[in-house]
């Protein structure tokens, strides 16, 4: 049956306008001024803002950190995300638990994901323990399971990607056209500081900011970069950028003209500070790696995605664990404590409330950073991300104007709490549809379980 969504104001990446969309089947027909369709059901959404379904391509649902396992399963997770207006996903795979080949991890995955899943999904790689033959695997499962992104960690012990491999992996990304997201943390300035602290006896969640200093980012986010413009130009990806000084390294490389690569930050950088530590207990649900920062460092990436130019996407690192038990592993010592929090149903209200509704960036802004521009990077684009005839019927409809205050009594993931409890929204969801089929109704998951769809991705708008 087709669907008409009548009297929206429209959202894309470039402008706002009064239109209405024809829905057939799961993508989009038309969209034009007084469209009729005499067989169609109508949906009124008048007064409403018609956005894109958002894109989140940095998650990590069911991932296995050796001693523990984020809470959200594949199906919880992507009802979460599904009732926060997230209708595509792009999750970051764990690190395999031996020197397995990488089609190893794309099979768990698969095993994880196929079935459960209630939104549309792509996987990013993972890389470790790299070798001449990886590389290789790397170039052919871009190609036969259209993973066409590997994450790259610059921290995490025997896990973590030395500047000889992050060069060859750049050279090889250059050639084939594939993006590298990179977590960017120098590992000896860490492992070194977070020894001294706890040689101090200086464990509590406050010192955990201590332990991964903001020139930590800066520093490696500035080796990545040099990196990957010796390595051809090629396509890095900087995630969850949480500092001024990490911002800068971005700015230096942008004013030297340093173009195929994209930036990302998240929700928490913009909303949360450090002060979440200060209490010993309450501050083990904001250990997340890189930790919250400084006012400074909320205000200068604000400004930033004002200006536009320097950070191309938000997304969220969600990567929740319960705090009830798991936070609890961090108790006597922060450093046993798993890093992650919760986001992804919360990522579309926190930064209309705290972006929009406050002035600090524009509705058109919001579209680009949650939709558009992470579809691109990733190879989604033009099917996902975008109000356009022939796109997928992903859709949130928004009240732009009600008013809600967040809590975990509302939302749908399996986490015990999250990090904006009591915050005061402007703006709230009513509806989700996920290719023309209406999954969330005014916090209702309205979906089944198992009808997402895994994504075979292109090329990044990255790649020259």
């Amino acid at each position: 049956m087709k669907k008409i969504i009548k009297g929206a104001s429209i959202v894309t990446e470039a402008e706002v306008f009064k239109a209405d969309v024809l829905i057939d089947g799961e993508v989009i027909e038309a969209i034009s001024e007084g469209l009729e369709c005499p067989d169609a059901e109508v949906i009124d959404a008048e007064g409403k803002l018609l956005l894109p379904g958002a894109v989140d391509v940095h998650t990590h649902m069911d991932l296995d950190v050796g001693f523990t396992r984020s809470c959200d399963s594949w199906e919880s997770g992507t009802i979460a995300a599904a009732c926060g207006g997230t209708t595509t996903i792009v999750d970051h795979m764990a690190f395999a638990a031996a020197d397995v080949p990488l089609m190893y991890q794309v099979e768990e995955y698969h095993k994880l994901a196929d079935g459960n899943a209630v939104i549309d999904y792509g996987f990013h790689g993972v890389l470790q323990l790299m070798s001449d033959e990886k590389l290789s695997e790397m170039r052919r499962l871009s190609r036969s399971e259209g993973i066409t992104s590997w994450k790259a960690y610059m921290t995490y012990g025997d896990n973590m990607i030395d500047d000889e491999w992050l060069f060859k992996i750049m050279k090889v990304a250059s050639d084939e056209g594939l993006v590298i997201p990179a977590h960017c943390e120098n590992d000896a300035l860490v492992e070194v500081t977070k020894a001294e602290l706890g040689a101090k006896g200086l464990v509590q969640a406050k010192y955990h900011p201590k332990a991964r200093p903001a020139l930590a980012e800066a520093e490696a986010v500035s080796r990545l970069l040099y990196i990957a413009k010796e390595a051809g130009e090629a396509p890095a990806y900087v995630v969850h950028l949480s500092s001024a000084e990490g911002l800068l390294e971005v700015s230096k490389a942008r004013q030297l003209g340093q173009k195929h690569f994209g930036v990302e930050t998240c929700p928490q950088y913009l909303a949360l500070t450090d002060a979440a530590y200060e209490d010993d207990s309450e501050g083990l649900k904001a250990i997340m790696s890189p930790p919250l920062r400084k006012q400074k460092d909320i205000d200068a990436l604000w400004e930033a995605l004002g200006r536009e130019g320097l950070i191309d996407v938000i997304a969220t690192d969600h990567c929740p664990f319960t705090f009830v038990e798991q936070k609890q592993m961090g108790r006597e010592d922060f450093r046993k404590c798993p890093n992650g929090a919760p986001g992804v149903e919360e990522r579309l209200s926190v930064i209309y409330s705290e972006g929009v509704a406050k002035g600090r960036i524009s509705l058109t802004q919001m579209v680009k950073y949650l939709c558009t521009e992470p579809a691109k990077i990733f190879g989604l684009y033009p099917k996902k991300g975008a109000i356009i005839p022939g796109a997928d019927a992903d859709f949130v409809i928004m009240d732009p104007n009600a008013k809600h205050v967040l809590t975990i009594a509302d939302m749908h993931g399996a986490n015990d709490y999250t990090c904006y409890e009591g915050m005061e929204l402007t703006g709230r969801i009513e509806k989700v549809y996920s290719r023309g089929e209406l999954i969330v109704d005014n916090n209702e998951f309205l979906g089944g379980r198992g009808r997402g769809r895994y994504l075979r991705r292109g090329t990044s708008s990255l790649v020259k």
